[in-house]
C-alpha cells in the first residue's frame, strides 16, 4: 500500500475501520482480493510475481498491511520480497506481539518497510527503517511512505477528511471513504517531501490517487470489523486506461474463535 488510514478502538460502532490504496506499475501482475485456494483462511488480493501480499485479514481477526519506505539511496538488489512479510503473517498461528518481535530482528534483510499488523484486540506498528516496533493506542493513524503519522499532503489530507467522516457518529457511507480514497487534488511542490526520486515524481506520488503512464493507484481498500466481530472487506480495482471505471469486490463474514488459533 502506499496509503493508509486506520481508525483503531475509536469509533462507537467499528472497532477497526482501516481504507488505503495499493499504487503499483500497471504491468505487475495482480489477483484481486479473494480468500486463498492455498490457504482459504486468508482474504487479499496477491502479487502473482512474488505470491505475496499488500493488505489482508483473516476468518479469525488477523489484519496487516505494508507500506515500503521510499528511500531508493537504500535499495537492496537481492533483498527477498516485502509481501511476504504480510503474507507470513497472515498464514501463522504466532501471537502478533511475538511475530512482530521475531520480525524486528531479521527485518534488516528486506528494503525499507512499515507494517501495521494485529488483531481485534491490539495492532503494532513497525518498521526496518529504525528497527522499532510499538502498541497502538485508540486513536486515528496515517501512514504513507514513510513513518507513522510523518505529515505529508496525503497523510494529512487523508487522515483530516477520514476524521471528519468517522466524526459523524454511528453510522457512515463507505462511499465517502472511496472518496478520499479517489481524491487527485495535487499539492503545493512547496509541501512535497523529498525522498530522492526528483521533483517529477514527487509530484506524480504527492495525490491520495496516483495516475501516470506505467505506474498508478490500482486498487482501493476499505476494512470494517465493529464490536461484536463482524468484518465487512471491501475492495475496488481500477481500469489503468480509465482510472474512474472500477470492479467493486465485497466480503463479509464473522470473526471465528480467534483465540483458539494461536500457538501459545
Amino acid at each position: 500500500m502506499c496509503l493508509v488510514l486506520l481508525s483503531f478502538k475509536n469509533h462507537p460502532r467499528y472497532r477497526l475501520v482501516l481504507a488505503g490504496n495499493r499504487d503499483e506499475f500497471y504491468d505487475r501482475p495482480t489477483a484481486p482480493a479473494d480468500f486463498w485456494e492455498d490457504d482459504p483462511n486468508v482474504l487479499a488480493g496477491r502479487d502473482l510475481k512474488e505470491g505475496g501480499t499488500w493488505m489482508g485479514v483473516t476468518r479469525t481477526g488477523r489484519i496487516a498491511v505494508l507500506t515500503n519506505f521510499r528511500d531508493p539511496s537504500h535499495k537492496k538488489s537481492d533483498a527477498p520480497s516485502r509481501g511476504h512479510v504480510v503474507s507470513d503473517f497472515l498464514k501463522s498461528r504466532e501471537k502478533p506481539l511475538k511475530y512482530v518481535q521475531r520480525l524486528t530482528a531479521r527485518a534488516y534483510r528486506y528494503n525499507d518497510f512499515n507494517l501495521l499488523l494485529g488483531d481485534r484486540n491490539q495492532i503494532y506498528f513497525m518498521s526496518n527503517r529504525d528497527g522499532k516496533w510499538r502498541s497502538l493506542a485508540a486513536g486515528i493513524y496515517g501512514l504513507s511512505n514513510h513513518l507513522l503519522d510523518t505529515p505529508w499532503p496525503k497523510v494529512k489530507c487523508g487522515r483530516d477528511a477520514f476524521m471528519r467522516i468517522l466524526s459523524q457518529g454511528h453510522q457512515f457511507a463507505a462511499d465517502a471513504i472511496f472518496r478520499i480514497l479517489a481524491d487527485r487534488t495535487q499539492p503545493d511542490d512547496r509541501l512535497l517531501p523529498d525522498t530522492g526520486i526528483g521533483i517529477e515524481w514527487e509530484r506524480i506520488l504527492a495525490p491520495i490517487f496516483v495516475e501516470s503512464l506505467d505506474y498508478g493507484t490500482r486498487s482501493s481498500v476499505i476494512l470494517l470489523i465493529d464490536f461484536e466481530d463482524n468484518v465487512i472487506f471491501m475492495e475496488r480495482s481500477y481500469n489503468n486506461s480509465d482510472p474512474n471505471q472500477f470492479r467493486e469486490r465485497r466480503f463479509e463474514f464473522r470473526v471465528s474463535d480467534p483465540e483458539s488459533n494461536y500457538i501459545w
